[in-house]
């Protein structure tokens, strides 16, 4: 019988589908074990099979957990709010709700035919209202929520303002924007609309006015990781800074718990490192600087206040609000198009163009606190004003950046010196260096900085300050297609929507754009007010609702635990369920979300553990970041100025360029379907083309993309050769962290493999196993494979399975293996890589029901042991013949037993050798 895939695969996922094989309990008393996978964004184009390849990877886990006895949770669900559905909504009129749904359709479809082993019964969809109507309730819960830092703890903002009541700001050690200061009195005094205005300085979730990624053309604003070189990533269009009253999350409140948080899971170090950089904590002073003929001082974070002797100029981020109102007027043309020239850049742009150097001089001067002397100010885009004070004080002679920027605009270079006693040092401008041989004492770092600080400090000019790189994340979209943000405005003050009313769903807009006036599309609908009794209303009644919606990020930062209790209308899930399923035990994504979706799921759950509806505050024990697969790209070779291409052998001889060719139109021989190609495109139609026998093309490893035309559909493998082949394949491919080349080419072996597999049990066609006894080399076989499975799997090495499983088919092939006792092992072991044959062959076997569950068979030594020895028997070291010795024979026992052997006998031919070498285990060397 042959091995048909197509049959066998739809044969089990039925069984799967209607057993529900997969499905988690909570009320199991086995060890539960959650897997999760980053959920995908479904796109149009479907999965190509690089998407596949952390879910294989998952998949083999959790099926390796179930046959090892874990209550498994292993869920699947979709990130369906975005960017690409509303541009397709406002390019075509289509509702992005349902090209989001015929998108979910393709996807599981695909997700479907490889096998996966997921609990469909606990899909979520962040688009779902009722999956969003929680993340606003958890958004509600950080507007209502203050941070305690004596306690490191959020509280109830109830709690905040009882103690305004009680105290003002006296005592108060709280996570805020501005540093307030008033009494009891005070707060009494002031009227509704002041006590919100400083409320919003201390909620977890408040709106303030914040420089922002504004697209004019996406009419939104973007993440810094949606912006590349000042343009946006989808659609290339310019992206410039912008100051807006936006929504942000106060996750610098969390700042030193994320950090120490990272102690205590099992992430790589170099993700922690980046999450680390990231936060970047930095111990320093802050500094005040006089400005010269104004009212108002320049405040400066450094970590080096040591180095404040050789302060040349100072540098301001060119949005730093005191900027307009210092320039001179002589500067200000200048400074004004530099702004303008700045806004355009990204953060990321800004931070990272080192080569770049530009800026422009204010005309304002500060006084250097110590010394007295002038100091110009100047603006540059290296400064970020969002980043501590937005202002540096430049030390060329410590600093790279700053020594790279003095000698671009021949701004002094001072010495400088680390160390001594601050107070009585003095800089000697007409010399270019400090004064005062107190000052060279050599200190160490350390010590200069404390002794520094302390100058500071009783001069009254600066503190000793923490600082982190870490800001609040913005958390409002101009955008429609988004959770719709649960906050109303009475006399332009917010509100919560109560939460009786929540979800507060998307309402239904003429067009998805923004309005003429530029407010976001949610300002378009006519059923976008709130009545605190009635809920939404028309427009004229009630009050307006926010009209911009959460990011992204906002439904992935908490829907692992969503999964948890997917259906639960009360709570966003049971506290039992979340005690029982704690947090993720494995989670497999891309590394590109380091920053991002993984820092803001740490500071949703740290949160929710504050406010007691957790117990967990780290969401992921173990995450691994997958490589990618990359395309194997085709390239057609054609005669620069002409519309002639030669085959890629004959290109040496002339001067071409490459042109992308769709790898479908190619054959595994690198052979182009010339006719199909020159259809493919109507610049190609007339095109001639030059070769002898076939036309080959190029071939070069480039990212999977659309654009490069390398993309391969997982389907089409499947229809070829069987998802079973395709998810070895992946695995086969290299280490599940490294990227690796996809080859369709190379696919062929894996599925004869699989083949070969088959045939193990057949003979002739026919079902062929036996109840006969292994032999040792097949139990040996056998166990082989078995402890090489269980370690690979415990170091996540699939790629040395596969090998592994290879090698033991290959063996028990050749032994002519046909034993039920060996035979009945195989199924199980290749469950969780090759799950349908496994489950074919095991029903195949006799076996009633799923192999789902079945123990994994566990190795045992006694069948690794070897009983005898191969020894090659040589004569002055030229090897003349082999025998097979008991492997515990003794060293004398070994030597009598060859010098008895018949054709030892006719090798010595009469002679008495010299010397018997004997290396137990190894060889025997006779010396003539």
């Amino acid at each position: 019988m042959d091995y048909n895939f197509s049959e066998i695969e739809k044969k089990w996922q039925a069984f799967w589908a209607n057993q529900k094989s997969f499905a988690a309990e909570e009320n199991s008393d086995k060890p539960k074990y959650y897997v999760l996978d980053m959920f995908p964004y479904p796109s149009g184009a479907g999965l190509h099979v690089g998407h596949p390849l952390g879910y294989i990877a998952s998949d083999i886990v959790s099926r390796y957990k179930r046959h090892r006895g874990f209550n498994v949770l292993h869920p699947m669900g979709y990130d369906s709010f975005g960017l690409p559905a509303e541009q397709y909504a406002i390019q075509t009129g289509q509702h992005p709700a349902v090209t989001t749904e015929q998108n979910i359709k393709r996807y599981r479809q695909q997700l479907d035919r490889i096998g996966f082993a997921f609990d469909w019964s606990r899909e979520v969809r962040t688009s779902d209202p009722s999956f969003y109507r929680w993340t606003q309730w958890i958004f509600l819960q950080m507007f209502d929520a203050w941070y305690d830092y004596d306690n490191e703890q959020a509280r109830s903002i109830e709690e905040l303002i009882w103690y305004f009541h009680k105290n003002g700001t006296d005592g108060l050690n709280a996570a805020c924007g501005e540093d307030l200061h008033f009494t009891p009195d005070e707060w009494e005094g002031y009227d509704d609309a002041t006590r919100e205005q400083i409320l919003q300085n201390y909620r977890l979730a408040y709106r303030s006015e914040s420089t922002v990624n504004w697209c004019p053309a996406l009419g939104t604003v973007l993440a810094n990781d949606e912006v590349k070189d000042g343009l946006s990533e989808r659609g290339g269009h310019p992206v410039v800074q912008k100051k807006m009253m936006q929504w942000s999350m106060r996750i610098t409140a969390y700042a030193d718990r994320l950090l120490a948080g990272l102690d205590h899971i099992d992430w790589s170090e170099s993700l922690k490192e980046s999450q680390r950089n990231w936060i970047g904590k930095s111990q320093g002073a802050s500094v005040f600087f006089e400005l010269k003929d104004h009212e108002a001082n320049i405040e400066v974070f450094t970590t080096r206040p040591d180095t404040i002797f050789g302060v040349s100029f100072m540098v301001l981020a060119p949005e730093h609000y005191l900027v307009d109102e210092i320039t001179t007027p002589e500067q200000a043309e200048a400074v004004k198009a530099y702004q303008e020239q700045a806004a355009r850049k990204s953060e990321r742009d800004r931070m990272t163009e080192v080569k770049s150097i530009s800026g422009v001089f204010t005309g304002a001067y500060v006084k250097h606190p110590f010394s007295g002397e002038e100091v110009p100010v100047w603006i540059a885009d290296y400064v970020l004003a969002g980043y501590g004070t937005g202002a540096v004080m430049a030390v060329p002679g410590h600093d790279s950046r700053d020594w790279a920027f003095a000698k671009h605009f021949d701004l002094p270079i001072k010495e400088v010196v680390s160390g001594g006693n601050v107070e009585e040092a003095s800089y000697d401008a007409k010399e270019g260096k400090l004064v005062n041989s107190d000052f060279l004492n050599g200190l160490e770092v350390k010590a200069a900085i404390a002794k520094a600080i302390e100058a500071i400090e009783k001069k009254e000019i600066g503190q000793a300050q923490i600082n982190f790189r870490l800001r609040d994340a913005v958390f409002g979209r101009q955008r429609y297609w988004g959770e719709p943000i649960p906050i109303y405005y009475v006399d332009n003050m917010p509100r919560r929507v109560k939460e009786e009313h929540l979800p507060l769903e998307l309402p239904a807009v003429d067009k998805f754009l923004p309005t003429e006036d530029g407010e976001p599309p949610l300002a378009r609908a006519s059923m976008w007010n709130y009545h605190p009794d009635k809920g939404v209303v028309p427009a004229g009644e009630g009050y307006p609702l926010e009209t911009t919606t959460m990011p992204g990020w906002a439904g992935s930062s908490w829907y692992d635990l969503r999964y948890m209790d997917a259906r639960n209308t009360e709570a966003f899930a049971d506290r039992e369920k979340l005690d029982y399923w704690q947090n993720v035990d494995l989670y497999i994504g891309g590394s590109e979300h380091a920053t991002g979706h993984l820092l803001y799921t740490r500071f949703w759950h740290k949160f929710l553990v504050d406010k007691g509806y957790l117990n967990q505050e780290e969401p992921f024990k173990k995450l691994i970041n997958q490589g990618m697969i990359l395309g194997y790209s085709a390239f057609a070779h054609r005669i620069e100025g002409t519309n002639t291409f030669v085959s890629a052998e004959q290109a040496k001889d002339h001067k071409t360029s490459k042109v992308h060719v769709d790898v479908s139109l190619v054959n595994t021989s690198d052979e182009l379907d010339v006719n199909a190609f020159k259809s493919w495109r109507d610049d190609l139609k007339d095109a001639e083309f030059v070769f002898e026998g076939s036309f080959k093309v190029s071939r070069e490893v480039e990212k999977m993309s659309k654009s490069k035309f390398n993309v391969v559909n997982p389907d089409d493998i499947i229809e070829q050769y069987g998802a079973d082949t395709l998810r070895l394949y992946e695995m086969f491919l290299g280490p599940l962290e490294q990227s690796k080349p996809w080859n369709t080419a190379g696919i062929s072996g894996v599925h004869n493999f699989l083949k070969k597999l088959w045939r193990l049990y057949h003979q002739g066609g026919n079902w062929n196993v036996t109840e006969e006894a292994p032999n040792e080399k097949e139990w040996k076989a056998l166990h082989t494979l078995i402890k090489k499975l269980n370690e690979d799997i415990a170091n996540f090495s699939f790629n040395t399975s596969v090998s592994a499983f290879m090698i033991a088919v290959n063996e028990l092939t050749d032994l002519k293996c046909s034993k039920k006792a060996i035979l009945e092992q195989l199924p199980i072991l290749i469950s969780p890589y090759a799950p349908h044959i496994a489950e074919e062959l095991w029903s195949r076997l006799g076996n009633v029901g799923s192999i789902n569950e079945e123990p994994y068979p566990q190795h045992e030594e006694k069948y690794l042991v070897e009983s005898s020895v191969n020894y090659p028997v040589s004569f002055n070291g030229k090897v003349r013949f082999t025998i097979s010795l008991p492997a515990d024979m003794s060293k004398d026992e070994v030597e009598k037993t060859v010098m008895a052997e018949d054709k030892t006998q006719q090798y010595l031919d009469g002679k008495a050798p010299r010397k018997v070498i004997v290396v137990p285990g190894r060889i025997v060397n006779i010396v003539l």
